[in-house]
């Protein structure tokens, strides 16, 4: 059979593989073995040409097995283009993207539709129409979840992320159970930032309104985590939404918000960094997951700008690993919370990436988690990158990258849980691209249809998360107007009484998360400075030091170069002309020698 109804570029690429199944059939991917054996099963029940031959097959003419390879192409595209086609903007229509998974670009017509083709086998679906299969296609990867994959080279990978998305329900449908835990933490921030805004007019807070689904996203991640092993997450993130977190996810006592937003910072030991703004700290809790499991949870203080914190986030994730957890990157899961605009154009975001997977940096994969506001401070997204995803930079380390709707809270949490499941399975980054908006300025204070008209007109006459979802659940029959009003009202009365509280300056001592200092250190008190401590060295122990730097290992034949340096130390030494070099060597030897290393004792 001829296959010139193919691109050159496909018909040498199919032939090939074709090859290399004849003679090894575990040498192509799983999805083309079903597809040669499917083939090689069509001509012998029809009774004999091969893939060259240029007879017809029996009961498959040439146009018909022509017909085959055009269905299995358009299977491939939505695999690797559907994203683009993924309804994930709540606010607006999608830029024009030309994905070309229109059935006429393979060479298939309306006629074509309900005729049954025999690659249904590759999705799952077994012989079945065009129109099946399309519609099957479109479910898994054009709704409001679009995913990013097939750039990926690790086919271990890929098969996971292909078979786990078409194998699972076409539809994402969470138990009831799951839904109500959803519309709590939808009630939770939804209400916090609606009661901060009636109470503190005007201040500064980084609202987290119109990406609300983000503590939902987290509470699933968190609830994941314990359920497979994890024992610590590890959160950066910069400044939207913190409040939130800080509240309805790290457990951070509604009543110390509230006092702060009043003016009153109330230091505990327990609170790192109380001397900063209220939306710069950071905490630290445990919380126990459904399954039973206590889970830490560590958001880093953050005073520095944006991205900043995503390296110290990781750093500490990593240090945890090495030095409460023997190594074991299951047990502490870095996630870093990022915006849109600050991801693609901070070039510490690439920095990160670039050195994630390094062996002293790694840290068993971060979960990288984007709230895509659309806008970077007053800039429009084409405005601000050249890329069309945000998270384009992803692909250098081969990470999958989850774009969702940020008003279906369902795939949100559905997302949430694949990214988990993905990091503990593979030790890989994750990004996940949740599209949602900023009901506000960059902050309380701003107008945002000075440089935004379009955008914020829409946005003003725009349904919360919390809401659409109600009338989801409502629409389903999972639940009744009664019952969410209620539950908003008993939350509503929650944060009314701790603000009465606040009021009557009757606050108790918040509850302590777990500390896990380094050894010997603790934190500072004024006291502490007072007087300067004694930080000398004895001379022999400088002198053992300086006999350890200035030799090399027996049988070490060092760079001529290196040798004389290394000699000259003990030379300086010596005639007492130590320079910035020993004397920067003498320091790092003296900290390793008061915490006993064997270099010096062996001396």
């Amino acid at each position: 059979m001829k296959l010139d109804y193919l691109s050159s570029s496909d018909n040498s690429y199919i032939d090939s593989l074709y090859e290399s199944f004849s003679q090894d059939p575990a040498s192509v991917d799983s999805t083309w073995q079903k597809f040669f054996e499917g083939f090689e099963f069509a001509l012998k029940n029809g009774g004999g040409a091969s893939l060259d031959g240029k007879t017809s097959v029996g009961e498959f003419s040439e146009l018909e097995l022509r017909k085959e390879f055009n269905v299995f192409r358009l299977i491939q595209g939505y695999r690797a283009r559907g994203h683009l086609l993924a309804k994930t903007n709540p606010i607006r229509e999608r830029s024009a993207m030309d994905a070309k998974l229109e059935i006429e670009n393979y060479d298939l017509t309306e006629a074509d539709l309900d005729k049954v083709f025999l690659v249904g086998e590759f999705v799952g679906l077994g012989r079945t129409t065009l129109r099946d299969i399309v519609s099957f296609l479109s479910d898994i990867y054009t709704r409001t979840l679009g995913i990013e994959y097939t750039h990926i080279n690790n086919t271990d990978i890929r098969r996971w992320i292909r078979n786990k998305l078409e194998t699972g329900s076409r539809i994402i449908d969470h138990p009831l159970n799951k839904k109500m835990r959803i519309l709590k933490k939808l009630d939770e921030a939804s209400a916090f930032e609606n009661f901060l805004q009636t109470k503190y007019v005007g201040q500064k807070r980084f609202s987290l309104e119109g990406g609300e689904t983000t503590i939902a996203a987290i509470d699933a991640m968190i609830q994941t985590a314990g359920a497979l092993g994890g024992d610590e997450i590890v959160i950066g993130m910069a400044h939207r939404g913190r409040l939130n977190i800080l509240t309805n996810i790290v457990g951070k006592s509604y009543d110390y918000v509230f006092n702060e937003f009043e003016g009153d910072v109330i230091k505990f030991e327990d609170q790192s960094g109380s001397g900063d703004v209220k939306y710069h700290k950071g905490y630290t809790s445990v919380l126990t997951t459904e399954s039973g499991n206590d889970v830490i949870i560590k958001l880093m203080a953050n005073p520095s700008h944006l991205e900043a914190v995503g390296p110290v986030a990781t750093g500490f994730a990593r240090a945890q690993i090495d030095n409460n957890y023997g190594g074991d990157h299951k047990k502490c899961i870095p996630l870093v919370l990022h915006g849109d605009a600050a991801l693609a154009g901070q070039g510490i975001c690439y920095e990160l990436l670039q050195m994630s997977k390094l062996e002293s940096y790694s840290t068993g994969g971060t979960i990288h988690f984007v709230i895509n506001n659309q806008v970077g401070f007053t800039t429009n997204w084409n405005e601000g990158r050249s890329s069309h995803y945000c998270t384009s930079l992803a692909k250098m380390v081969d990470a999958p990258v989850i774009h969702v709707n940020g008003d279906d809270p369902d795939a949100v949490v559905y997302a949430s849980e694949f990214a988990v499941e993905f990091r503990e399975e593979f030790g890989e980054d994750i990004f996940i691209d949740m599209v949602c908006y900023r009901k506000y300025g960059h902050n309380e204070g701003d107008e945002p249809k000075f440089t935004q008209p379009k955008l914020y007109e829409l946005i003003s006459r725009h349904e919360n998360p919390r809401d659409l979802y109600v009338k989801k659940l409502l629409a389903q029959g999972d639940i009744d107007q009664n019952t969410a009003d209620q539950m908003n009202e008993e939350f509503k009365q929650l944060l009314s009484d701790r603000f009465n509280n606040v009021k009557q300056k009757s606050l108790a001592k918040p509850k302590k998360g777990p500390h896990q200092e380094w050894k010997g250190l603790s934190w500072s008190k004024p006291g502490d400075f007072d007087s300067s401590p004694k930080t000398g060295v004895k001379k022999t122990n400088l002198q053992k030091i300086v006999d350890v730097i200035s030799q090399v290992p027996e049988g070490f034949n060092a760079f001529r170069k290196a040798d004389r340096i290394i000699g000259n130390r003990k030379k300086k030494w010596d005639k007492d002309t130590i320079d910035w070099e020993l004397g920067e060597a003498l320091a790092y030897g003296s900290i390793l020698f008061e915490q006993g290393s064997p270099l010096c004792l062996n001396q």
